[in-house]
């Protein structure tokens, strides 16, 4: 996750650790999953020494000079909201709704792991932002845990899909669902406070697949926002995003009437009563793929930051018949 400010952080964690150099070589190779057709993985096994926030933290590894090194590993296939202040002191942490509550989850299930961790990934090099990419796991009743499927299956975060560490996309996908289902945490649309319209029933779809080329009609891909209540729902200060970080603030003046829906499209255009653009040069949204588990989502959210309405595919539950690969 980007940060906004690391003053809090350097205070506490070593300069060695800001580098995302990756240890000389994997300690063992294995299967990334449990799943029978799982690539391959490499594994490493080290101590964690901070956590940064919801979805990155610190650890020491050991490296080919015998010595060991502080890295910092963006845990893959995860996005948790925005964390502003790093610190150890929870007390003194700030950042969005739902974003402190992930990083204390994340702190508790490394305690109850006795600060081992075991780190992931298919390709040795995979990086985030200065940052290693890796699964990360710690020891549970003797076993393994995967702490991004915790994470998901808590509803604590949301699934970020990618390309290359694609091992864990598809069962990631499927666990943001069931948590959506389920309403929990992230998913409960009351857990930042009283909102604006707090009965209102709306419906998001994403159109990923634009018609012909994706960079050539960028505008073909879109979202749409429905009202299925009998009241309209002024989107004042509400804002839209994907599961990377890339966020859309509806204009004041947007409201969707009573039984009506607007439609964001993906590039550019001038806005009207029923159509929004996001005003971006290239596609955002991920085409789904079988082979790699790819998908994305997009999520509504409203000025308090309760997660109002959202869309993830492909599809894995309450599908209802939905076909993913609409234009």
């Amino acid at each position: 996750m980007n940060r906004t400010t690391l003053l809090a952080l350097l205070a506490v964690v070593p300069a060695a650790a800001l580098g995302a150099a990756a240890p000389a070589g994997a300690e063992w190779t294995g299967p990334c999953t449990s799943s029978a057709t799982s690539p391959t993985c490499h594994f490493w096994k080290g101590k964690l020494t901070f956590v940064d926030d919801g979805d990155t933290v610190d650890v020491r590894l050991p490296t080919s000079t015998g010595k060991r090194k502080t890295v910092r590993v963006r845990i893959t296939g995860i996005q948790a909201m925005e964390q502003r202040v790093y610190t150890r002191d929870p007390r003194k942490r700030r950042g969005e709704c739902h974003s402190l509550q992930a990083t204390a989850r994340l702190e508790q299930l490394v305690k109850e792991g006795r600060g081992t961790v075991r780190l992931g990934a298919q390709k040795p090099a995979s990086s985030s932002g200065g940052r290693l990419r890796r699964s990360v796991a710690v020891k549970l009743h003797g076993k393994w845990s995967d702490l991004g499927s915790v994470l998901l299956a808590e509803g604590h975060v949301l699934w970020l899909p990618n390309p290359s560490e694609y091992a864990w996309n598809a069962t990631y996908n499927e666990l943001s669902q069931r948590a959506a289902a389920s309403g929990a945490n992230l998913w409960n649309p009351r857990t930042c406070g009283p909102g604006p319209s707090d009965d209102a029933a709306l419906r998001l779809t994403v159109f990923p697949d634009a018609k012909g080329n994706d960079f050539q009609n960028v505008n073909g891909e879109r979202v749409t926002i429905e009202n299925l209540g009998a009241a309209p729902v002024s989107l004042t200060g509400w804002w839209l995003r994907d599961s990377s970080l890339r966020r859309l603030g509806l204009p004041a003046w947007a409201t969707i009437p009573a039984g009506g829906e607007i439609t964001v499209r993906v590039g550019k255009g001038e806005g009207t009563e029923d159509t929004l653009y996001w005003g971006l040069e290239e596609p955002m949204f991920e085409n789904a793929t079988k082979g790699r588990g790819m998908g994305d989502g997009a999520y509504l959210f409203d000025p308090q930051g309760d997660l109002r309405a959202s869309m993830m595919y492909p599809c894995f539950v309450d599908c209802g018949g939905r076909s993913d690969d609409t234009h």
